[in-house]
């Protein structure tokens, strides 16, 4: 892994992570206006694209791809990327509704949380699956077992980031 590409990375999904914690101390001290709900929205929608982008980018120096191998690759990650992007729109729903019950959370608002989180991850789980047969289809076993690692890795990177900057249920009362 290239380290400027690498540092490219954290720093990009450093600024993504901030916000959720942002907004989670700021619906503890008051309600967000739908003009500033909606800036946080825009700036999370364009940190979201950054990080995207830093990704394929990390990938494709990480991946040795024949030119032929790329043009077959290529394509399946772009549908296999809109796919997990529709997943995290609910992980990032559900950070919006966490920040927004935070102070006032009630048992029933707490097990909903948790399992529409549960089902997020069991989604992406699916995702993967799905897809290592199809990737298996355009580039070798080691190439799919290669980028499934980098995905994975990356994927663990910013649920540790978001998980840090995300306080505890119990840290409310």
């Amino acid at each position: 892994m290239t380290k400027k590409l690498f540092t490219l990375f954290v720093l990009a999904g450093a600024c993504f992570l901030q916000a959720p914690k942002t907004m989670a101390q700021a619906a503890s001290a008051q309600q967000p206006s739908a003009n500033s709900q909606q800036g946080i929205d825009q700036d999370v929608k364009l940190l979201r694209q950054d990080i995207r982008a830093k990704k394929k980018q990390l990938i494709a120096a990480n991946l040795q791809l024949t030119p032929d191998q790329a043009t077959r690759f290529w394509p399946v990650y772009d549908q296999y990327t809109a796919e997990l992007s529709k997943i995290n729109d609910q992980k990032y729903a559900l950070i919006k509704d966490y920040a927004d019950a935070w102070g006032t959370m009630t048992e029933e608002q707490a097990s909903s949380l948790t399992t529409r989180g549960l089902a997020i991850d069991e989604q992406v789980a699916q995702l993967r699956i799905k897809y290592a047969p199809i990737f298996t289809k355009v580039v070798p076993s080691k190439t799919v077992a290669t980028f499934f690692q980098l995905d994975r890795r990356v994927q663990m990177m910013i649920d540790l980031q978001l998980a840090s900057q995300l306080p505890l249920v119990q840290a409310q009362d």
